[in-house]
């Protein structure tokens, strides 16, 4: 696919500058896959519990040699999808709005990260709705981008709204591939406030109006290829310059490199056979400034 850098005829990317990032991440020690809730889970295929923690381990090692903060919230036996950070909530200025699991499986993952947040120091906003996290609540810019059609209600778009005081735009999912938001959408300037905020996505992956949307709002996007969508590809973390990103998504990787970012390629093989890649198992905290929260 050719990307939208030279379609447009720019001849330069700009410069990226990379911002130290603070991440909640779960050791998955007592990862394997016990049942089916996504089209990536199949019970029947053997899961390495061991080699899902080394793979892990390498993303939480990038992490760190980046000179991001990462926080470690236990993996509770019996939860294996814990290792799943993102989907534990959505943090801004210390306000953390909890996760409402659709799934009985997950349940009981949304009191465990709320009490992780209280513990810390956060806010915590008990949800009336369901809703993921930041599995379908990705911050861009000022608005937030928020994902249904599989996992999170519609209705838990207008409580978030109305909590953090930001726009929202809901963006309706229509394969069950990708069923969360940050399975179809890459945020890569989360920091950045203007028209120059930008992201990745998987045109397919969304219904006519939601692709309207962001062809709107996103005209320079990266539009990644259906093979690099297929490996959950745009499933990746962005600090403004390095994005670390699947390993097999060699087509996300040039495009990311002729944008001016820097890719870092990681092996979540193991993990995905539980639906998720990097940035489902990154959540993002943005404390206050000043809230005591930062370490």
């Amino acid at each position: 696919m050719t990307s939208t850098l030279e379609t447009s005829g720019q001849s330069a990317a700009p410069a990226r500058v990379a911002t130290p990032r603070h991440y909640l991440m779960c050791r998955p020690d007592h990862f394997t896959v016990a049942y089916r809730i996504n089209p990536w889970m199949d019970p029947a295929i053997p899961t390495d519990t061991s080699l899902a923690v080394a793979q892990w381990n390498t993303l939480y090692e990038t992490y760190l040699s980046l000179g991001h903060t990462v926080e470690l919230i236990d993996q509770i036996p019996g939860l294996p999808d814990m290792v799943y950070t993102a989907n534990g909530g959505f943090v801004i200025d210390n306000v953390a709005y909890g996760a409402l699991f659709t799934h009985p499986e997950r349940q009981p993952e949304g009191p465990a990260f709320m009490e992780w947040f209280r513990e810390h120091g956060y806010q915590v906003a008990e949800p009336q709705n369901i809703n993921e996290g930041e599995g379908d609540f990705l911050l861009v810019g000022d608005v937030i981008l928020a994902g249904t059609g599989f996992r999170s209600a519609s209705n838990s778009h207008e409580e978030i709204g109305a909590l953090y005081n930001r726009e929202v735009v809901t963006l309706n999912l229509v394969d069950p591939r990708f069923y969360h938001l940050d399975t179809a959408i890459s945020v890569l300037d989360p920091l950045t406030g203007d028209s120059s905020a930008n992201i990745a996505y998987l045109p397919s992956a969304f219904d006519t109006a939601s692709r309207l949307e962001l062809e709107k709002r996103f005209p320079d996007a990266i539009l990644v290829s259906e093979e690099d969508g297929a490996i959950l590809g745009l499933n990746s973390i962005s600090d403004g310059y390095n994005v670390v990103i699947a390993n097999r998504a060699v087509g996300f990787e040039k495009q990311l490199c002729e944008r001016g970012y820097n890719p870092i390629k990681v092996d979540l093989s193991e993990l995905l056979l539980g639906g998720g890649g990097v940035k489902c198992c990154t959540l993002e905290l943005r404390p206050s400034a000043g809230s005591g929260t930062e370490k």
